[in-house]
């Protein structure tokens, strides 16, 4: 068996196992693909599974998901997933025949029961969503974050405007954890927080995703993996879509690989790939 070595740093090295080169996407199912990966390569994964039968790629919803399908994907996560690394699971419910399947819940679970920490149950606040006939306007999906033992990236973005920013203030009795002191008993309130775990941000079709149904919001992907990983680490995304992840990823100088059984979303992704290795500065 042949392995490819790729020098991350001077101290870390990844070595692939069967074909499977790094920055690249396959048009494969993606438990066929992450078999092909050896034990703790990845670091970190960004993705958005199917959702019950509100993204299929065929018209036979029990066949293209289900429990028989996920579980086997969580427990191969867990696998090829680095001490410390993290897993972004984008996720949300069907509602069928008046009631939300809660299948998000499920597979939280059994994240956990395969071995994950549940490290934060965050809340995309999407906008630009469609009302609903029969309950309050649904405007929110899951980011459940997992991780294997204690993530080891942590870059927390902070863009939330503080009310006193700035401002020198008595001490009190808060931990001021984030903010300068001036050993005086005084500290001064950065002007920016760190963002809290609801992110609001808008949702859209493009032209760059083409006819995918569900496209990520490239701000969506690429904020998570500014926050869970370091430049030079590896990214999967298994259910890869029009290929948003890959593009986040090379935009902050991550690299990545994906999986997608769409040969047409397949090619949207691989067009919008090479598009941005062509023009790096369009993105």
């Amino acid at each position: 068996m042949e392995f490819l070595v790729i020098d991350r740093d001077k101290t870390t090295k990844f070595e692939r196992p069967l074909g499977l080169n790094i920055d690249s996407i396959y048009n494969m199912d993606c438990l066929e693909g992450m078999r092909k990966l050896q034990d703790g390569i990845i670091d970190c994964v960004v993705t958005s599974p199917p959702y019950d039968n509100l993204r299929t790629y065929d018209n036979d919803v029990d066949k293209t998901w289900g429990e028989h399908i996920w579980k086997p994907i969580i427990k191969e996560l867990y696998r090829i997933i680095k001490q410390g690394g993290v897993v972004v699971w984008v996720v949300g419910d069907a509602t069928i025949n008046g009631s939300e399947t809660g299948t998000s819940f499920r597979q939280a679970l059994y994240f956990m029961e395969c071995g994950f920490n549940l490290h934060d149950t965050m809340i995309w606040e999407k906008t630009g969503m469609l009302p609903t006939q029969d309950r309050y306007y649904s405007i929110f999906e899951y980011m459940f974050v997992f991780s294997k033992g204690k993530p080891s990236a942590m870059n927390f973005i902070c863009d939330h405007k503080t009310t006193a920013g700035g401002r020198v203030q008595k001490k009190d009795l808060c931990i001021n954890k984030g903010h300068q002191t001036d050993g005086q008993g005084t500290f001064v309130r950065n002007e920016y927080s760190r963002r809290t775990n609801i992110w609001r941000i808008t949702i859209g079709k493009n032209k760059d995703t083409g006819g995918h149904p569900a496209p990520f919001p490239i701000d969506l992907a690429r904020d998570h993996i500014i926050t869970w990983s370091n430049p030079g680490d590896l990214i999967l995304d298994p259910f890869i879509g029009s290929g948003t992840t890959a593009v986040a990823a090379l935009m902050e100088k991550r690299h990545f690989i994906g999986f997608e059984t769409n040969k047409e979303y397949f090619d949207i992704a691989q067009g919008r790939i090479n598009e941005i290795r062509r023009n790096p500065t369009l993105f």
